[in-house]
């Protein structure tokens, strides 16, 4: 199993363990309100912070499979050498935005919120936590965007 791969598995396994979470949440929290007359006071901000890691998570997931939402009529009509160009130039600016968007902005919010002792309302957690997320996302987008372009590379020196 390479490296990629085990990264992929776990990903999906976290993925379905936090997507397990939320619905575990979402439900509690519409049965404690409706059926039981009692909102629980924690399942709403639970659910926006596993909303987070889910969507984040998740995006870095689907980069890593390249399924991600893209625009490519422009890579459809373009021959394969030009094609190969405007990959590699949109990997490049993925793993740009990644590193200085998410890593590098991300970890002075992660940062910023422990050195703050910045806390939720309702579930007193530190929110440094939640936010940590952001820099592991763009490590993992930024990982298989630089392997999808050594892909890329190899794959263009066989043709």
């Amino acid at each position: 199993m390479t490296v990629r791969n085990f990264i992929d598995k776990s990903l999906e396994w976290i993925l379905v363990f936090l997507m397990s979470i939320l619905v575990i949440d979402v439900l509690w929290q519409v049965i404690s309100r409706y059926i039981m007359n009692s909102p629980s006071s924690f399942t709403d901000e639970l659910a926006g912070f596993l909303l987070i890691w889910v969507g984040l998570l998740g995006a870095a997931y689907v980069a890593g499979k390249r399924e991600h939402l893209a625009i490519d009529l422009l890579i459809q009509k373009s021959s394969s050498q030009r094609k190969f160009k405007l990959e590699m130039i949109i990997s490049a600016i993925i793993i740009v935005f990644a590193i200085t968007v998410m890593i590098i902005g991300g970890s002075w919010l992660v940062y910023t919120r422990f050195y703050l002792s910045v806390k939720s309302a309702a579930l007193g957690m530190p929110l440094g936590i939640v936010y940590l997320v952001l820099p592991l996302s763009g490590i993992l987008i930024a990982y298989f965007d630089v392997d999808n372009m050594y892909n890329m590379v190899k794959e263009n020196r066989k043709n």
